[in-house]
């Protein structure tokens, strides 16, 4: 787990580097749309994808065809990809002063309950690079199916220095 003292400290691009991860290309829009948007001081992300190199990383339903580890597991892949949305957006992760919401939509089988375990892919990935008190609530929902058939879709929505 991550040293909060040590993360609160640290910038996100800093911390990136200590724990070794590498972000991958910033994802390209499946339609006509932008990937963020800003107003004020607040950036708006579309739904991030697990996707890598506009190739989809994980398809099917959690608790069907994948696992709620499967399912984490693409909330991380989801997450990589709207951070590097947002560095490219932003030019650094440094400028982050808040994550305001993160919402992770679920396709899910019908009677999966273990929502909160696949969301903490996502959670726990945002916790390690901003640290706890730039953390937002979440919501989390489970649906019937998501673009291209993949098992996650992440809502993120940051505050951000002028």
């Amino acid at each position: 787990m991550v040293d909060h003292a040590k993360a609160q400290a640290a910038g996100a691009e800093r911390r990136l580097r200590e724990l070794g991860i590498t972000l991958p290309p910033p994802p390209i829009p499946f339609g006509a749309y932008v990937e963020a948007i800003k107003t004020g001081n607040l950036v708006f992300f579309s739904g991030m994808l697990p996707v890598v190199g506009h190739e989809p990383r994980y398809i099917g339903r959690v608790g069907g065809a994948l696992t709620a580890e499967d399912g984490r597991k693409a909330a991380e892949t989801a997450t990589l990809s709207a951070l590097a949305a947002a560095r490219d957006y932003l030019g650094s992760l440094d400028r982050v002063i808040r994550v305001v919401k993160l919402g992770v939509y679920i396709a899910t089988e019908g009677d999966f309950r273990d929502h909160p375990k696949v969301a903490d892919g996502a959670s726990e990935m945002l916790l390690a690079v901003f640290g706890e008190e730039r953390l937002s609530g979440r919501v989390v929902l489970g649906v019937a199916s998501l673009p291209l058939g993949v098992p996650i879709e992440l809502e993120l929505v940051l505050e951000v220095e002028e």
